[in-house]
């Protein structure tokens, strides 16, 4: 058989040399010591019972806190949509709230309110000597110590005192 090229391929299998130890087991000695080699992997094979009892409190405690996170995510869903179910219903008070404000706003007749305040009711527009400024205190409210004259005036370069 001739081949190409200068590698010629090793061949499937290999002789035996000379001086070189049988692959086989041999009998006796070594037979013995490789059933202790079985024994002790036989053994060492073996689960005992505190690992088996760690597995088994691990097996559990895992299917607690997955059972923990399942019902914790539906717990969540459940708020997310009753959360979405407020905010539609404030969006339609906001609604029907702004609806009622506006038509009562556009009900409302300036020019008939001051026409019947100063008619039937006598008032007349303020003029601009009545009107007194204030800036508004911190609060939101503001303390009236004493009455108010009858006459509206509550100061006067006549009344001031020296």
């Amino acid at each position: 058989m001739y081949v190409y090229g200068n590698a010629v391929p090793k061949p499937d299998y290999e002789p035996q040399r000379r001086g070189e130890p049988s692959r086989e087991p041999r009998r006796g000695k070594s037979s013995r010591q490789s059933r202790r080699v079985r024994q002790n992997q036989r053994r060492e094979l073996r689960v005992g019972k505190r690992y088996v009892i760690f597995l088994s409190v691990a097996a559990v405690l895992a299917l607690f806190i997955c059972v923990n996170y399942v019902r914790l995510q539906s717990e969540i869903a459940g708020r997310s949509s009753n959360i979405t179910a407020l905010q539609e219903e404030l969006a339609d008070m906001r609604e029907a709230n702004n609806t009622k404000y506006n038509s009562i706003v556009d009900s409302v007749n300036m020019d008939q309110i001051k026409q019947k305040a100063e008619g039937e009711l006598g008032m007349v527009p303020a003029q601009s000597g009545q009107i007194v400024e204030y800036d508004s205190p911190e609060g939101d409210y503001v303390t009236q110590y004493e009455q108010i004259p009858e006459s509206g005036i509550i100061a006067s370069a006549d009344n001031v005192q020296d």
